[in-house]
């Protein structure tokens, strides 16, 4: 993986790179060069073959480094970030930091990834993840509570994420409860928290987070939502390291201020962004769904849903929400 990811750097211009000079880049043959790029297209990536003219992307990969990530980071931020690891491909980043988690890394850790083989949603739906097109990002932070004082985190990281994409979207972004957002309706990101810990404390949370930047058509058939990306909200293809260092600067800020005084202080800015509130919606629950009018959330992260004379209540763990049909 090491000389391919290397190859892979090269090739990231999107110019044209010859067999030979490839070869001796990497300090292997060319027939080493070219085993190595049909592994990358086993990535789905597509490499343009021309006599005469060498090897060239299809389109050029703005790749994740360390270095050019901290390069946007706030000296508060960096502060936070006790971690910064990097990966070419991995099954899920919320996975690989949950099990570094129970071997004690710090709080602050981060793993993001150019390709989840294995990306999950809500409930264990799949995140389709495609090479070098999106955001995969997850964040490991540490509680001195127990998990029973988490609750709405994912409300409030829903929050930090809308405040970080007003960058690049600087209209019509909406939270769609628990843990998507949206532009105009269509899916442009989503969020995945995972807490574990003593009763009593301490515990910790990994926050995952998707972000559709500029999904390849191909890949979207495996998509059962109406979906968009960055690049087709705004037709031109945002930095990946500025829109990572916007995401950890926004969730190191909703973090410690969720720590010092929970959920309660985000509860105005969720309700202003909250896209199905008013709206004729359906609840799926198990076997059973239930139709009703979003009415909200209550002050402790809940949803309220009119149906008929009753208002009834529903936590995120519970269901999944739908526009009605």
């Amino acid at each position: 993986m090491k000389a391919r990811f290397a190859l892979l750097e090269t090739l990231s211009d999107g110019k044209f790179h010859s067999g030979q000079a490839l070869g001796e880049s990497l300090g292997v043959t060319r027939a080493a060069v070219w085993k190595q790029l049909r592994a990358l297209t086993g990535l789905g990536l597509t490499i343009h073959a021309v006599r005469g003219r060498g090897y060239q992307l299809a389109q050029p990969i703005d790749l994740l480094t360390a270095k050019a990530i901290n390069s946007h980071l706030s000296d508060r931020a960096r502060e936070h970030i006790a971690q910064l690891d990097i990966l070419p491909d991995v099954d899920s980043t919320n996975t690989y930091l949950k099990m570094h988690a129970v071997r004690g890394a710090a709080s602050g850790t981060v793993c993001l990834a150019e390709r989840q083989s294995a990306g999950r949603g809500r409930q264990g739906r799949q995140w389709v993840s495609p090479f070098g097109c999106n955001l995969y990002l997850s964040l490991l932070w540490r509680f001195v509570d127990g998990p029973t004082t988490l609750a709405g985190l994912s409300l409030a990281v829903g929050v930090a994420l809308a405040r970080a994409l007003r960058t690049f979207v600087p209209q019509d972004i909406g939270l769609k409860w628990p843990n998507d957002l949206v532009w105009q309706g269509q899916k442009l990101a989503g969020i995945l928290v995972e807490i574990a810990g003593e009763s009593a404390g301490p515990s910790y949370a990994v926050i995952g987070v998707g972000i559709n930047v500029r999904m390849p058509t191909a890949a979207s058939d495996n998509i059962n939502q109406p979906w968009t990306d960055l690049y087709r909200i705004s037709q031109k293809t945002p930095s990946r390291n500025a829109l990572a260092a916007a995401v950890l600067e926004q969730l190191v800020t909703v973090l410690c201020e969720f720590e010092r005084q929970g959920l309660s202080v985000f509860l105005d800015e969720w309700r202003r962004l909250d896209s199905m509130a008013g709206r004729d919606v359906q609840i799926h629950m198990h076997d059973s769904v239930i139709a009703g009018t979003a009415k909200g959330i209550d002050d402790n992260g809940a949803l309220m849903l009119q149906v008929g004379d009753e208002l009834r209540r529903f936590a995120s763990g519970e269901v999944s929400l739908r526009m009605a049909q």
